[in-house]
């Protein structure tokens, strides 16, 4: 009997030190893009965090500040949930935004929880106040190396019914051959997006699918149920392309398993314009 107490105390705690490493450690992802990108921005960096969701790494965000700046990215794209509806805390989701805007440039656009917060307008103000440049429906464009791409950000679909209509509107007038990176929440638009002809579009929102399984993938994702098709990684289609960020923090359920948190790195590369 005690032997068997031993085993299963054993157990637990290998089960829980598994549990805090998958909710804990975290990891930056690197990727590269090569599609229709400008010659000036050959090398050029985005790091993308999504669904922060008011998880801490470190004293002040010290671990995901201190990886982010060791990646040294040109730009940071946050794209949604940086606040948790459920324990929202402004100050904390705040600092990361301060250590973030010391390294780089920052975008953001929101997600469904910063709405469903009831503290959007006073997160917006800190934002713009901490130099973020907010992208809610609107654009901005980079010049780098006499080439310029535009940045297109949506206020999340919760708050934004017509949707297609302003991505539509925002695109209407520009550059038709200028590179457009789209920021938004939600993965389940992809259609929406290839269909306006976006080049390269950041994602989240679907948690890597929460728990992951070989062969399998993600389980179970929001606004598409289960076995979802976009979780992870970068998916292709026509002449877009997007990448979904597994996310740094959890929703309801409280544990991540075979999908630790994750920051998101791509490189742009000039040389395939096909």
């Amino acid at each position: 009997m005690k032997y068997l107490k031993i085993k299963l105390a054993c157990s637990l705690l290998c089960l829980a030190g598994f549990l805090y490493w998958q909710n804990n450690g975290l990891v930056l992802t690197q990727k590269t893009y090569t599609k229709n990108v400008p010659e000036g921005f050959d090398g050029y960096k985005i790091l993308q965090v999504s669904d922060l969701q008011n998880k801490t790494f470190g004293k002040n965000q010290a671990r995901l500040l201190r990886k982010i700046q060791t990646a040294t990215p040109d730009i940071i794209v946050i794209t949604g949930d940086l606040i948790d509806r459920n324990r929202t805390d402004l100050d904390a989701a705040m600092e990361f935004v301060k250590g973030a805007v010391t390294i780089a440039p920052v975008y953001y656009v929101s997600g469904n929880h910063e709405h469903q917060s009831g503290c959007f307008d006073e997160l917006l103000e800190k934002l713009t106040d901490t130099g973020v440049i907010v992208l809610e429906n609107g654009k901005s464009i980079i010049e780098r190396n006499g080439d310029s791409l535009e940045i297109i950000g949506l206020g999340d679909k919760r708050v934004n019914p017509y949707y297609a209509q302003v991505l539509a509107t925002l695109l209407k007038g520009a550059d038709k051959d200028r590179f457009k990176i789209l920021l938004s929440h939600r993965p389940e638009l992809f259609e929406t997006y290839v269909e306006n002809g976006v080049h390269l579009a950041f994602t989240g929102h679907a948690h890597g699918g929460q728990i992951r399984l070989p062969f399998i993938g993600g389980i179970f994702a929001p606004n598409q149920g289960f076995f979802p098709t976009y979780t992870s990684g970068i998916y292709e289609k026509e002449n877009t392309a997007m990448v979904v960020s597994r996310g740094l923090g959890n929703s309801t359920f409280p544990f991540r398993i075979f999908n630790r948190p994750e920051l998101v790195m791509v490189t742009l590369e000039y040389g395939n314009n096909v």
